[in-house]
């Protein structure tokens, strides 16, 4: 118990001095990852709440009394660290997912081990001189810098490491796993998606274009939880597509730290990479009704040094196409009709992803279908399929997790132990 005590006013500490520091986390956010200064400023919250979350997580987690059987006096569980934790992390949350996966290990007794992204590294680096500040002991957690094929090689193959966490593509995600669960080690793995949402006759088509915008452009599109289908029922879609291209066109982008409603791509590699996509698309029939392009010096100063990408969207495509098969990892949406509630849900589940979908409905009957039979980890009614609660399990389903353990809440602290059962009999 003193231990736990003590876990706490560390994780406390660090929680207070992330968030003293706050402002130089932001500026170093932004000039790193990208975002704008509005969406660097929630995530660096979101990680200073993980922190505080999880330190009173430390004094609270524990075992079960149990009613014995016999003429036993007790039987109780105990939960015990699982011992070392390898996280390997990605680079689109850059502070946020890495807390998520340090805050509950760290809780629960384990050390760490973490490679952060050799693309954004510096953002969370400020969370371990938190942590080295609010007294954590040395050797307990441990930030190394390096690329995944030499630094993420070793963590997750080293024989000392007894636990496995990594968000990021599914090739290496699912290499990983396969490498970690054959030395027997505890594994899970987060990975990516193909997120739908569907809009029905009753929602308020208003409100239907300002979260489907959210959920596809913000953060540039770079989240695994971003809305890429958008099912739209035949009776709404043309009013639909006159508002989302309305809202989209109406996206200033722009540098991160003059806080734009969105910002560039993380690398030009992403960048090309999301163009090809658009590339693929046209290709194959579907139409780009507005964006599909590069911002670049044609477009203004601003625009010359950057890696901007016009927010897109996408009509005229079919569930097989590629861009509605593949994730997209940028600001793009594809826009498709649909006859009602069973086409939706059969469209939605016509992918090998399932981490986030969601519904803008305000017939029960519709949502409570779509929640039971959309086979995605995530279910999102009337609201963005981006935004999670820190408190609740996050994971996915199918091909975008290992479908093994769930992140955050009580999840990340089930994952980070193992149960001893005593029986006491004097």
């Amino acid at each position: 118990m003193v231990e736990r005590r003590r876990r706490c006013g560390r994780g406390r500490g660090a929680a207070k001095r992330l968030e003293d520091r706050t402002e130089e986390v932001i500026d170093v956010f932004v000039r790193e990852e990208g975002k704008t200064h509005a969406e660097a400023t929630a995530e660096t919250g979101r990680a200073v709440n993980l922190l505080y979350y999880y330190a009173e997580k430390a004094k609270d987690f524990g075992g079960r009394s149990k009613q014995p059987s016999g003429g036993r006096d007790a039987i109780y569980t105990e939960r015990e660290p699982m011992g070392v934790a390898g996280l390997v992390t990605p680079w689109n949350y850059p502070i946020a997912i890495p807390v998520w996966k340090v805050a509950p290990a760290l809780a629960t007794g384990n050390t760490v081990a973490l490679k952060p992204s050799e693309m954004t590294p510096n953002v969370v680096r400020h969370v371990f001189e938190c942590l080295d500040e609010a007294g954590l002991p040395d050797g307990v957690a441990n930030f190394v810098v390096g690329s995944g094929e030499e630094v993420g090689d070793a963590i997750v193959t080293h024989e000392d490491v007894d636990v496995v966490s990594f968000t990021g593509s599914r090739a290496v995600g699912e290499a990983i796993y396969e490498q970690a669960t054959d030395d027997h080690k505890r594994a899970q793995t987060e990975l990516g998606s193909k997120n739908p949402m569907t809009v029905m006759p009753s929602a308020d088509v208003e409100e239907a274009v300002e979260t489907v915008g959210s959920g596809a452009f913000g953060v540039t599109g770079q989240a695994c939880t971003s809305t890429e289908r958008v099912l739209v029922h035949e009776d709404v879609y043309d009013e639909f597509i006159e508002g989302f291209l309305a809202y989209t066109e109406d996206i200033e982008v722009g540098p991160g730290l003059d806080d734009p409603d969105m910002g560039p791509h993380v690398s030009n590699e992403e960048l090309e990479r999301t163009l090809e996509y658009f590339e693929t698309g046209r290709s194959e029939g579907a139409t780009v009704e507005t964006g599909g392009s590069r911002l670049g010096d044609d477009n203004g100063e601003a625009y010359e040094k950057g890696f901007f990408l016009e927010p897109t969207i996408f009509t005229d495509v079919e569930p097989e196409m590629t861009i509605m098969q593949e994730e997209v990892f940028g600001p793009f949406a594809a826009v498709m009709p649909i006859s009602g509630i069973d086409e939706a849900i059969s469209v939605a589940n016509d992918v090998e992803f399932g981490l986030s979908a969601g519904i803008m409905t305000q017939d029960l009957t519709e949502a409570n279908r779509y929640a039971a039979e959309v086979d995605f980890g995530v279910i999102k009614l009337n609201e963005a399929t981006t935004g999670l609660e820190l408190h609740v399990p996050f994971g996915g389903m199918n091909a975008s997790s290992s479908e093994t353990w769930r992140e955050q809440g009580d999840a990340a602290i089930d994952f980070y132990t193992i149960s001893k059962t005593v029986y006491e009999n004097y």
